[in-house]
């Protein structure tokens, strides 16, 4: 047997260090209320940007769907074909993003990881924002491709990363839409602009934008007006679409291109029908209806307002991400303990999901919060962040 007492000193460690996350259990669906650890809670930490979750249109396209189809594709699309089911869910979100062409993935995470290492190789640079997702830093790590950083929103800082590669037979220029820790969004337009000068693919991770930004939900390139300048656009289906899954939408021959070699894609099955439904039904929903989206900005701008007039630093966001910054990690635990006691949902979030001393709460808004809901979020915030010492 190995030894493995090296894990009892990290643990010990972190725990020292207020950095182990202890997991809460929830025994309900997702919703505005919940139920986690057997108490009943405001929910303030889903991404579940619109409701979907629990939505009772997405839950009978599921229900209907399992009838149908099964629970699984028990396959590999392609080696044992793909179901109708896919195909009518890529068709839609190319329609959606008003693209050429879109192809679905397990998860976000996958739809990063499926997609960079097949298009960059041991001759090719990548450019990557420095505070992009874990799934892009992963992917990038999986290539045999040069990666360079460049400042975080920063375009002059990503031109002079180019010029140092200019000669480099193929570039990538790859960002997150919105940054999930701190909100804000990248300055695609700057950013965009500058990939072409180089010749430069340009790429964005948009899982906080789909739902979110753009029109009905459309995303951050719908946002800025960019169609036909971003090459791929990455999408998740677990946050706002309130399901599972992820998808690469862009130039036909990006798409195809990855149908032919993108290892997430030949080696893993695809999502269940269940769950390809239900997303199926929510772009269908935001297609015909943005009012959920409104909602969801109308929340955030009330309850943002709420918390900086009683002191709270929201750090730099300007979507529904709503980072109330802590600095201290103990501190954060301490916040997020008291949250629970007094009804809310909040975790904390610190290193290494954040950098050291960026430590916070970070409260996700959502269409299904009624006013009263968040006057009373509003409320707790303010006790515990007296009780905390985080506003006076």
């Amino acid at each position: 047997m190995a030894d493995l007492s090296f894990l009892d000193r990290e643990i010990a460690g972190l725990k020292e260090q207020g950095l182990f996350n202890t997991i809460r259990t929830i025994g309900t669906a997702q919703d505005a209320w919940i139920e986690v650890d057997g108490k009943k809670v405001l929910n303030m930490c889903a991404n579940n940007y619109l409701g979907f979750a629990n939505h009772p249109e997405l839950k009978k396209a599921a229900q209907e769907a399992i009838e149908m189809y099964g629970v699984g594709p028990a396959a590999v699309r392609s080696i044992a074909g793909t179901m109708s089911l896919h195909n009518e869910l890529e068709e839609k979100l190319a329609k959606f993003k008003n693209v050429e062409a879109a192809i679905s993935f397990q998860s976000g995470f996958s739809a990063n990881t499926a997609t960079i290492p097949t298009l960059m190789t041991a001759e090719d640079v990548i450019f990557s924002d420095e505070l992009n997702h874990a799934s892009i830093i992963d992917a990038c790590r999986l290539t045999k491709a040069k990666t360079v950083r460049f400042k975080h929103c920063d375009a002059d800082s990503l031109e002079e990363r180019l010029k140092e590669f200019a000669v480099a037979r193929r570039k990538l220029v790859v960002t997150d839409g919105v940054f999930s820790m701190d909100g804000d969004i990248a300055p695609l337009p700057e950013l965009v602009e500058v990939a072409s000068r180089y010749d430069a693919m340009v790429m964005v991770d948009d899982a906080h934008g789909e739902g979110v930004m753009g029109n009905g939900g459309r995303g951050i390139v719908d946002h800025f007006g960019l169609h036909g300048q971003v090459d791929i656009e990455i999408g998740t289906l677990s946050k706002a679409f309130g399901a599972v899954g992820g998808y690469v939408s862009g130039k036909q021959k990006i798409v195809d291109f990855l149908r032919q070699r993108a290892r997430p894609f030949l080696f893993s099955s695809a999502a269940t029908p269940a769950d390809v439904a239900a997303c199926i039904k929510a772009v269908d929903i935001l297609t015909e209806s943005g009012s959920l989206v409104e909602k969801l900005w109308d929340n955030s701008r009330y309850f943002q307002d709420k918390l900086k007039a009683l002191g709270f630093d929201l750090g730099v966001t300007v979507t529904p991400i709503t980072p109330v910054m802590i600095g201290d990690s103990n501190k954060a635990q301490a916040f997020s303990h008291s949250l629970f006691e007094n009804g809310i949902f909040g975790m904390a979030i610190s290193f290494p999901t954040v950098p050291k001393g960026k430590d916070r709460i970070r409260v996700m808004n959502s269409a299904t919060h009624s006013k009263e809901d968040l006057d009373f979020a509003a409320g707790v915030f303010e006790q515990v962040g007296k009780e905390v010492g985080i506003i006076a």
